[in-house]
Parts: C-alpha cells; structure tokens; sequence
C-alpha cells in the first residue's frame, strides 16, 4: 500500500475533562488517548506522523516522544486552523486525518479507508458511522450516487436531515495536494468565528473532486472522548477487546470485565487470570502462570508455571515453579529464581533470590544477594540503612536464618551459615557455622513478688 502522512489533532483544552493535564494525555487501560491513535496509524502503514499540538504542547510532546513530528496551533481556532499548521509537513501523497481523543479506531479500518478511498478515485473520504441515535454527531448528506455532497450539523439540520444515521467522525482521508488547495480557501464565517476542517468537503467537490465516505463496520470505533464517563466507557471497550485477544491466544480470564491489562503486556498460553487483577505495561507473563486475585504486576517478568497469589510485583523478574503470596510485595531490581516460596506479608526489594530459597512469611529482604536453598525464619530483617547510606547483605548456598534475626548490612553469611532465633548479626558468619548474637536469659525468681514491694 503507498505510503500516507497521519495528521492528528491534539491541540485542544478538553475541558470537560476537569484535569490540569491535556485531555489526549489520559490514559486508557494504562495506555495514553493519543498513543493509541498513533499506534493505529503507524500498524496501517503510515509514512509519517504530524501531531498538531497546542495546549501544554510540551507535556503532550514529551508523553509522545520522538518518533513523530508536531506542528504547533498557537490559537484554537478550530479543526481547520490546526490542519492549517500540519500541512506545510506533509510529504505523502495521501493524508489521513484522525482526531487525538478516539482511541478506538482500529489500525484495520485505517488501511480499509485508505484502501477505500484510492479504489474509489476519491479526493476527499469521510470516515463515518451508523447510530441508531445520531443526537450530537454531524449528519452525512449523499447524492443519489452516493456521493457525499455535504456534512450537516446537527443544530443546522432540517427535519429530514435529522432522521439520517449515518454520521461524521471528525476522521478523513485526503489527496494531499487537494487538501492543501482546499484548506487555503475555508474561511471563519461561522458563529464560532473558527475555521472548520468540514468546510474542505465543499471546496473539493465545488472544484470538481469526487467526495465519498467510508463507514467503519463498529460504530464504537469513531467514539470520541469528552469526559470521564465517556473516558471510563471506552475503557471498558477497549479492555474487553484486550482480553478477548489474549482468551482467543489460549489464556483463561475469570470474571474478565473485573481484570484490567494494558495493550503492550504479553501472556503465555494455558496461564489463568483471577478476577480484579491488574497487569500494566512491560508486564511478561509465560505459559501455565496463575495470577490470583487482588494482584497488580507492573513491568514484572513471569516465566512458566509460577503461582502468584494476592500480591505486587514491580519491575523485577520470577523464574519457573516459584510461588509469591498471599500478601507479598516484589518492590523493582529484584530477581526471584526458579522453586522459590515468597510467602505471606514477604517484602523484597533490590535483591537476588537463588533457586529453591524459601521465604515464608513476615520477612524483609532488601539490598541482598541470597544464594540457592536457603531458609528465611519468620520476623528475618536484613538491615540496609543506616541513616545514610544503603548496604547489600551476601548470603551463600543453603543458609538458615532463624526467626527475628537482625543481619545488620555490610554482612556476609557463607554456605551453610547458621543464626540463632532472635540474633542480631553484625559480623561475617563462616561456613557451616551458628551464629548466636543475643542476651543469655537469665531468669529473676520472686521478681514480681518484689515489683509489688
């Protein structure tokens, strides 16, 4: 397919979205409106992207990056006036006009319309769509060949025009050149005073160009969004179309319009996902992986076959067979190894866990390098902080910690190293020794009896 320039209008407030943040910024399913848009144009095959910005240019530039180019609308002075600022940049010779806030539109329909568009000999094509209630939308008007003749407002439409169902996405695809020509000749002769992108319809086909249109299939594609309701409305669209994709690839999904998961995370083949899980971005789950409910996993790596249940893992990997939950938290930089148990109310942060170490419960782990085999007593705390600075803990192979030990950082503990229930290890325990670093008891008879006195 030739290539086409991708025109997205991103300039605007947005301002029944409440926010101090521009409303393309807001994300869906963890995914921001515009990134979506950009996403589908680039999967279409587009040659190159324009991004019209405008209110809080910078911050929408920076969520963007730069794998796009941006023209700036200084003014809002409507759809016009900002495909006004994108032209002089296009070099392809066909161009698709998408709106920032419709994240639904699928990359799909995009190379359709493109395709539609030049089979038809068409200079200018209209994406639209079928609403049983078209209240709000533009209404299409076509000719008896069906030719697009012109797009209606809705507080402008007769009577008769209302009944139409077919309605204007705010989406178009262009011959470039007659575009250009076009939008040198609208002009801001309207109530608004602003310059609307709708008038080239006229122009082109005043000056002998073929105008048609292109109706998506699923009308929830042209969904625009205004407000938090409708934000919320198109996450749910957008979420069950996600999950479907991943139960179609082999993953099972308990009550799935309670699991959120961002577009770009990966799930392996017989994995089962509870309900009111969350997976975000960077999110890598291999084959056979239980994810139990209440769980959010953001950037984390899960090989096959392990068992996660009830907890949190950010940035940090878990190998094959381990078991994590109820309750744990995996905080970033941590590498968890194949046959390990991260148990109940377990915390690990910035740390190497070797395979088949066993962690079970109320543990903190941070700052450490735990060798194979090991075994963490309940209440174990390695202390990493010292006021000012962070230290690492060095355990070896096959180590027993002992309930409520202290291992105060820099401190090494060498293969097979014992600590006693209750100890507080400051220096370096040899191989295959017991560590004892507490009071001896010492018992007061008739204490109590005393006190009283």
């Amino acid at each position: 397919m030739e290539g086409f320039s991708a025109v997205i209008l991103a300039a605007g407030m947005g301002t029944r979205m409440k926010s101090r943040h521009p409303k393309v910024l807001h994300k869906l399913c963890g995914k921001n409106l515009a990134s979506y848009v950009a996403d589908a144009a680039r999967e279409a095959g587009c040659g190159q992207i324009i991004t019209v910005v405008g209110h809080c240019a910078d911050e929408v530039k920076a969520a963007l990056g730069d794998g796009m180019e941006y023209a700036l609308q200084e003014q809002m002075l409507g759809t016009g006036h900002a495909a006004m600022q994108a032209i002089p940049l296009v070099r392809e010779k066909y161009t698709f006009v998408f709106n920032g806030d419709a994240p639904l539109l699928r990359h799909e329909t995009v190379r359709k319309a493109i395709e539609a568009h030049k089979a038809s000999g068409n200079s200018a094509t209209v994406i639209t769509a079928m609403l049983p209630d078209a209240a709000g939308y533009g209404r299409i008007v076509r000719n008896g060949d069906g030719e697009v003749t012109g797009i209606v407002e809705q507080k402008d439409a007769s009577e008769e025009e209302l009944k139409i169902c077919e309605v204007n996405s705010g989406m178009y695809v262009f011959n470039t050149d007659e575009l250009r020509e076009a939008l040198g000749k609208i002009t801001p002769d309207n109530a608004q005073k602003e310059y609307y992108l709708t008038d080239t319809i006229g122009i082109i086909r005043n000056s002998g160009g073929k105008t048609g249109a292109f109706t998506v299939a699923d009308a929830d594609e042209i969904r625009g969004i205004n407000d938090r309701a409708q934000l919320a409305e198109a996450e749910r669209l957008m979420q069950m179309r996600i999950n479907r994709k991943h139960m179609m690839n082999g993953v099972t999904i308990h009550a799935p319009e309670t699991v959120l998961i961002s577009p770009e995370v990966v799930i392996g083949a017989d994995s089962e996902i509870y309900p009111q899980v969350i997976l975000e971005k960077g999110t890598v789950i291999g084959n056979g992986v239980t994810i139990g409910s209440g769980s959010r996993l953001s950037g984390a790596v899960i090989r096959d076959s392990v068992d996660i249940q009830s907890s949190v893992i950010l940035d940090s990997e878990v190998r094959e067979n381990t078991h994590v939950g109820p309750f744990a938290y995996i905080r970033p930089n941590c590498v968890v190894g194949s046959d390990v148990k991260v148990g109940d109310f377990v915390e690990l942060k910035n740390s190497n866990i070797g395979n088949g170490t066993k962690i079970s419960h109320l543990t903190y782990v941070g700052d450490a390098d735990v060798g194979e085999k090991c075994n963490f007593g309940c209440g174990t705390v390695t202390v990493n902080y010292d006021g000012k600075k962070k230290y690492r803990t060095t355990i070896g192979n096959n180590a027993f910690i002992g309930c409520n030990s202290n291992l105060v950082a820099p401190v090494t503990l060498k293969d097979g190293a014992y600590t006693a229930a209750g100890s507080t290890i400051t220096d370096e325990v040899p191989e295959n020794t017991l560590a004892i670093a507490r009071a001896r008891q010492v018992n007061k008879e008739e204490w109590k009896d005393r006190r009283k006195k």
